[in-house]
């Protein structure tokens, strides 16, 4: 199963949807967002489905509109970050800004933890989990995303020109 990942596209329409047309290339199956959209009426243009989202520390404010509008498009809703089982892999979703959720993530013992908010593409093996940050579509040096094939464990990282 390929998985697309973005993060950080803090309300940014047009590199967001630069990233899922190019997912969709891609033959992505499933997309997780980590959190900072700001926007509730970006979660239109994921168009990916099963499609996963958490929040960000800039989601603060419109959290109830974010819930409304993802469950109004049969988006799942992660809120502050949670653990999805997809194609047999244990994943864990979060911004990555809050260290409860990232410890309370890291105990569940995931496959893959997927995280935002520092805006830089990471890519970190530590014991059997794989630590991912897809990077930025938003005050970034390079708007990046990721495609994950979770059966071959091929990480790739995509660029959006500036």
């Amino acid at each position: 199963m390929l998985v697309g990942i973005i993060s950080d596209t803090h309300d940014q329409m047009y590199r967001t949807q630069q990233a899922i047309d190019r997912l969709q290339e891609a033959g992505a199956e499933a997309l997780i967002h980590c959190g900072d959209l700001i926007e509730p009426t970006l979660l239109s243009i994921c168009t990916i489905r099963p499609f996963y989202f958490c929040f960000g520390n800039n989601d603060a404010d419109v959290v109830p509109q974010l819930r409304a509008f993802g469950q109004s498009l049969g988006a799942t809703c992660l809120e502050w970050g949670d653990l999805i089982e997809l194609a047999g892999c244990r994943i864990a979703v979060t911004h990555g800004h809050m260290r409860y959720d990232v410890r309370r993530l890291q105990s569940l013992k995931p496959d893959y933890f997927l995280s935002g908010h520092s805006h830089v593409p990471m890519d970190l093996r530590e014991g059997t989990c794989r630590f991912i940050n897809p990077g930025a579509l938003h005050r970034a040096d390079e708007y990046t995303f990721a495609t994950l094939n979770l059966a071959t464990d091929e990480l790739r990282f995509q660029t959006i020109p500036r």
